[in-house]
């Protein structure tokens, strides 16, 4: 992708977002995620984000940008109801081959996923349309079996009644 890319609804953007670190985590200071620019100073973000917490792919952001032109995400302005959950695949130390296991696991449930091979990692977009229960049951398997550890990067209200909490 390249930053004059676009598709049906706009342009394609790059939206930073500043990171908080605590105990060296995450690795980086800022995450860059793609997004379509909407056209009113603000985007919606076309990634699953790995590392930025309380954002979803689909979420639309106001966006600021700087002198140099780069585009920072500002306050959500409007939420697109989908989770982000991150997983640190264990199984295989998290090789390709596990990290796709994963991904297929997860599509079979009609979640989509990516994987990065430097953390052996994992980000899942869970959409509203998706059965939660099922979902959650998989993940809290996963964690009972240590194929995985678990974050929940952003998650709903309706994500926080399929799971009791």
């Amino acid at each position: 992708m390249v930053g004059a890319m676009t598709n049906t609804e706009g342009p394609y953007v790059k939206v930073h977002f500043r990171l908080e670190i605590e105990d060296d985590w995450p690795p980086a200071s800022v995450e860059s995620l793609w997004a379509v620019d909407q056209g009113d100073g603000t985007a919606r973000l076309d990634n699953i984000p790995w590392f930025v917490r309380g954002i979803a792919c689909g979420d639309v952001v106001a966006t600021e940008p700087d002198e140099e032109g780069v585009r920072w995400a500002g306050e959500v302005v409007r939420r697109s109801d989908n989770c982000t959950i991150r997983l640190i695949v264990l199984r295989d130390s998290g090789s390709g081959a596990a990290r796709q296991s994963v991904i297929n696991a997860f599509e079979e449930l009609g979640v989509d996923g990516e994987g990065i091979e430097r953390f052996g990692m994992v980000a899942l977009d869970v959409p509203p349309a998706a059965d939660l229960a099922k979902v959650q049951k998989l993940l809290r398997h996963g964690v009972a079996k240590e194929w995985w550890h678990m974050e929940e990067g952003c998650v709903t209200e309706r994500w926080r009644a399929a799971s009791g909490n």
